[in-house]
């Protein structure tokens, strides 16, 4: 492997990052890391190399052949002796650099105050870059004040001071002004080094857009976050006792973040230009940044309730209960915990438990479901609920149903999912957890009850055809979005009429049928729902000659050109039970000739030159124009 780019602190938060955007990008990068075993390549091109910047005779098999190596280490964590420490790195790393006959080193500072003194670790910052340049090698260094991103440990501190403190006794230092810069932007800056041209050196100072003081940063972080907090000024709580109060709210890398917080007493903004002038990067905004490290911290930040249970029951009939949930059928445990929380979220000003839903045994996605609206739905796979009652952060209640065992068995998983809003959706959530776990627990297993029921199972009806079609899946899907491809498709175009259309085959859509001879018709109306663009469409009865009625159009790609075509219907007749076991064997009969006509004749429609002896067994004379018209009035 010939990687000519070297990176230290890859199991660092940048280093890291710098790592996975070369990987994406296919270059050849090597890994230098003291611990091989934490850094996990997900690319051939990256090669792994064991080394330590405080023995300098592991850096030389590193560095051979490497033409840019990026340092971004440092020893924070060490303790108090972290400057030492970090000089002797320094030092070593880049005189084994000039034996090895490195042309470049990019280096990650720290923006510094030419009009104070600085903190021990602003200073460290600045002295490892001198130490660098001392070895004659070209040296790019980049000075950064406050990284904005998830996992970054200043913005992390941010993050807790502002989630956990509803009022903040404040030293003078949030009054102190920096330019913080996003995570993604600084990547840009480390990655653009590489195209400078050979022999160019020099720092650089970057920064976002604004300049900001750390106080109002947490304010505007509070905004975002829908919080309101106190900031409280006070003149005695010195930078040092402030790290003390840091790392009692903050335990997370407490040492670390005392080395920072003494350093916020210090300016950090942008003076120079070098950066804006050598550079085509636009930074982002302050809060651009701030929203794409929230989203960015979500899964580390929600607080989640999961379990599962595995039914003998088809995905389709496990799902039922799912689909079903909430309105008349109630949430199948714990009724008059649902009544009293939606009282409470009544009296709170809320929307309550009482709003029902639109359709008992279907739904859509928008559809309000009592304290709830379906945020995404999957026929007989996915359920996902956003709660619109009154609580202290964003909640969510999801459904999966997985099929095992060649479809004869089901998975259901069921997940709570908790965004906690500040101290008081932090104290919420562990409140009511016992209370939570009882609720969900039981209600899984009534969910399981009712899909495995014998006599809700036996009353209903599965059918599924499947067929191999010539054609890739996107073209497939398009072709049926068509207004004719339904009329292509009608079993008889004398006995099934389409009377009325309305919308597409995406969610809302509305196909009025109507089937019998002369005047003697039956009318049929279903709704389109479940659309998935190039993939699956689904259609419910809403009135006709079924007591239920729900089909799922599939389509899935093989390769680059088969698609995998599928038709699945779930169907309960008029009549109960016994009516369902004696007529069933001619509706599936019926079924199995209808979607065999209909699928050869989608077979047909995208055939290649392979296919010419189908195309003639199967060609039916097309509608002449009169007949389409009476077909679709």
């Amino acid at each position: 492997m010939n990687a000519n780019i070297l990176v230290t602190g890859a199991t660092g938060y940048i280093g890291g990052r710098l790592l996975r955007r070369f990987e994406q990008r296919g270059r050849a990068i090597r890994c230098l890391v003291r611990d091989p075993s934490r850094l996990v390549a997900t690319r051939p091109t990256t090669e792994v190399v064991q080394g330590d910047c405080l023995d300098e005779t592991t850096l030389d098999h590193a560095l051979a052949g490497v033409d840019t190596a990026y340092y971004l280490v440092h020893s924070m964590a060490a303790g108090p002796d972290f400057a030492d420490a970090d000089r002797r790195a320094a030092d070593n790393f880049g005189r084994a650099a000039a034996r090895a006959g490195v042309r470049r080193l990019v280096y990650l500072g720290g923006l510094t105050d030419a009009l104070g003194a600085l903190s021990a670790h602003l200073k460290s910052r600045a002295e490892t870059g001198e130490l660098l340049r001392a070895s004659g090698i070209p040296v790019v260094e980049f000075r950064a004040s406050i990284v904005v991103g998830a996992g970054s440990l200043s913005f992390e501190m941010i993050q807790a001071l502002v989630e956990r403190l509803p009022v903040m006794i404040c030293p003078r230092w949030i009054a102190t002004l920096t330019q913080p810069i996003a995570v993604d932007d600084v990547l840009a800056y480390l990655e653009a080094a590489l195209d400078l041209p050979e022999g160019t050196s020099g720092v650089f100072e970057i920064g976002g857009p604004e300049v900001v003081s750390y106080g109002e940063m947490m304010q505007q972080y509070a905004r975002l976050r829908g919080l309101r907090r106190l900031l409280l000024p006070v003149p005695v709580l010195t930078p040092r006792l402030s790290g003390l109060w840091l790392a009692l709210v903050t335990p997370t890398q407490a040492r670390v973040g005392r080395a920072l917080v003494e350093g916020l007493k210090n300016a950090t903004i942008v003076r120079s230009t070098a950066a804006r002038h050598t550079f085509r990067i636009e930074p982002m905004a302050l809060r651009a940044a701030f929203l794409k490290a929230i989203d960015e911290g979500f899964s580390a930040r929600i607080k989640k309730d999961t379990r599962t249970v595995v039914v003998d029951v088809p995905p389709a009939q496990a799902f039922t209960p799912v689909r079903r949930i909430g309105g008349a059928a109630g949430w199948y445990f714990g009724g008059s915990l649902w009544n009293a929380r939606g009282w409470l979220d009544r009296w709170l000003g809320g929307v309550g438990m009482g709003r029902g839903r639109r359709d008992a045994d279907s739904c859509v996605v928008g559809d309000v479901i009592d304290g709830w609206t379906v945020e995404a739905y999957e026929p007989d796979r996915r359920l996902r609920l956003s709660a619109d009652l009154r609580l202290p952060g964003s909640g969510w209640l999801e459904f999966e149903v997985t099929p095992l065992e060649r479809g004869t068995q089901s998975q259901i998983r069921q997940t709570a999912t908790f965004d906690p809003r500040g101290v008081l959706g932090r104290a919420y959530w562990y409140a009511i957890l016992p209370l939570h776990s009882m609720v969900f627990r039981g209600m899984l297993a009534r969910i399981a009850g009712r899909a495995v029921d014998s006599e809700s199972s036996s009353a209903r009806g599965f059918f599924t055809y499947r067929s191999l079609v010539t054609g890739r899946a996107a073209d497939v899907f398009r072709w049926h979005e068509q207004p004719d491809a339904l009329l292509d498709l009608l079993p008889s175009r004398r006995f099934v009429r389409i009377e009325r259309r309305v919308g597409s085959l995406q969610d809302g859509g509305l196909v009025t049928l109507s089937i019998g001879i002369g005047a003697a018709r039956l009318c049929w109306e279903a709704r389109h729902h479940g659309y998935i663009r190039g993939k699956q469409f689904c259609d419910e009865q809403v009135r006709g000659p079924f007591k239920t009625w729900r089909h799922t159009h599939r389509f899935v790609a093989i390769g680059s050109d088969q698609t995998l075509y599928e038709d699945q219907v779930e169907y309960v007749l008029p009549g109960g039970r016994l009516v369902q076991r004696l007529a069933d064997p001619v509706v599936r009969h019926l079924l199995a000739r209808m979607f065999a006509r209909r699928h050869q004749i989608v077979r047909v429609r995208f055939a290649d030159a392979r296919d010419a002896a189908l195309r003639r067994r199967a060609a039916a004379p097309e509608p002449t124009r009169l007949e389409r018209l009476r077909m679709v009035r």
